[in-house]
């Protein structure tokens, strides 16, 4: 059933958090447990990936559990609803009033929690502020930066959050993400005060939940989240403050952050680093992912929209992309393959006249590759930009840690990528020296429709860090 395919979709909402509503055609209530043709309980599949999965078993009650789904999927933490119709259910008609528009409550700090929250400010040394998580906006972005001016406090972004603060800003230290930089993580190792604005403190934030012990942080931390539920679940906060990210915005304004003890020079020295951490470390290869993406970078406006799946192809893309604008960052949490191209088509039918670039591994692009066709039927002006090393690299990678040269299953027998975007009609070409790139992509970005750049990479690079070599014991 199409419900199964969707379940990748339902999963990335959930840790994304983001609100979404899937409606699933069902077998007709004389089919139900008989295993009729495609019948799944998709209350019981759905049940660990959504904020709730119901059916609709009355046509009359359509508007309750619509309004309730629209309730659910918004409220707290956002995140994915399904909703499964029998089939002889929807061949019904009814009259029945429509329900009231759902519209959640929205958590906001109360005074008592911006006090206390200045008050561990002034008295901290070696505050850190980390940013994600739902709800946030342009507005909120500006008003968070503007209080880490005011306050000199360094500020980081979750994992794959990176566009939520400008990353040229003066109080922008880098992104908690995997392999963070060294200046970021002693900074949060060595905080004597956390403050986390929407994020959960997941696994990849974290480094495995190292950088932040659970259940009882070294660091004194304070939560802010938008989930009651959510607070504590994992951490043990000493300021826990239920808010979403705009009400908690709108309240620093309250917050009075004179007279600090800590170095103001902190943030300055923080910021210098992340810079530093912008210079490319040179991988083998002929064609090098690190220029690759810095070129992108450079070419590419403010308003620029990068897309990415799951693969070692994302590091380069994380660590050397500078994010500028908000929601310009579109990559799963959840570290799904196959996320970017059809998250490269979505931002293009949303928001047409930015640009679009989606980066993609030979093993991510092959899992959704086909969206090229949507793509086509909208001529979207969309680059892809695929990186082929015929190897999935992520697994690679742990094989030839933990079990140097004992390889199973990760090499890849790749079509022509660049001939495969012919194929459907759009425009391709491969890339097999760095230095042929830069015409490509001017090329690519100057074409009337989808394009696809296929970069030849060497699977020696296996991450922007390491080689196969050195995972062996080498050199």
């Amino acid at each position: 059933p199409g419900a199964t395919n969707a379940s990748a979709g339902v999963h990335i909402a959930y840790q994304d958090s983001t609100p979404m509503i899937l409606f699933i055609g069902q077998v007709g209530s004389d089919m139900v447990d008989r295993e009729a043709f495609q019948e799944v309980d998709y209350r019981q599949m759905f049940a660990p990936l959504a904020k709730w999965a119901a059916q609709i078993d009355r046509v009359d009650r359509i508007p309750e559990y619509v309004s309730q789904a629209y309730h659910i999927a918004q409220s707290g933490r956002p995140g994915p609803v399904v909703l499964a119709l029998p089939e002889d259910m929807l061949r019904e008609s009814v009259v029945v009033k429509d329900a009231v528009r759902a519209n959640p409550a929205k958590a906001r700090p109360g005074q008592d929690d911006m006090s206390q929250l200045a008050h561990l400010l002034k008295m901290a040394e070696r505050p850190i502020m980390m940013v994600g998580g739902p709800g946030w906006s342009n507005q909120v972005r500006q008003q968070v930066e503007a209080f880490c001016d005011r306050a000199a406090l360094p500020v980081c972004s979750s994992f794959r959050t990176q566009d939520y603060i400008d990353n040229r800003h003066p109080s922008y230290v880098g992104h908690s993400g995997i392999g963070p930089i060294p200046s970021l993580k002693s900074a949060i190792e060595d905080a004597d005060l956390l403050i986390v604005v929407g994020a959960r403190l997941g696994e990849m934030t974290t480094s495995g939940y190292s950088l932040v012990e659970s259940p009882n942080p070294k660091q004194t931390l304070v939560h802010i989240h938008p989930s009651a539920s959510e607070i504590g679940r994992v951490y043990r906060p000493e300021l826990a403050i239920v808010s979403t990210a705009q009400g908690f915005a709108e309240a620093l304004s309250q917050v009075d952050v004179a007279p600090m003890k800590r170095d103001q020079d902190r943030v300055g020295k923080l910021h210098e680093a992340y810079l530093s951490s912008l210079t490319p470390i040179e991988t083998p290869g002929d064609v090098k992912m690190e220029e690759v993406v810095k070129h992108v970078d450079a070419s590419t406006d403010d308003r620029a929209i990068i897309c990415n799946g799951a693969g070692n192809y994302a590091g380069w893309v994380h660590r050397y992309y500078q994010f500028r604008s908000f929601r310009t960052q579109l990559a799963p949490t959840s570290g799904s393959m196959g996320y970017g191209l059809p998250a490269a088509v979505a931002a293009k039918l949303d928001a047409p006249d930015q640009e679009v670039i989606c980066f993609a591994g030979d093993g991510c692009f092959m899992m959704h590759g086909q969206e090229l066709a949507t793509a086509m039927k909208h001529n979207l002006d969309i680059t892809i930009i695929v990186s082929n090393n015929s190897t999935y690299g992520t697994i690679r990678m742990h094989q030839e840690r933990d079990y140097p040269r004992r390889v199973s299953g990760t090499d890849l027998s790749n079509p022509n990528f660049a001939k495969l975007a012919e194929a459907y009609g759009a425009w391709g070409t491969r890339v097999e020296r760095t230095a042929d790139f830069p015409a490509a992509f001017a090329a690519a970005r100057a074409y009337k429709g989808p394009a696809l750049i296929e970069l030849m990479t060497s699977p020696e690079a296996i991450s922007f860090g390491t080689t196969i070599t050195k995972l062996r014991g080498g050199a």
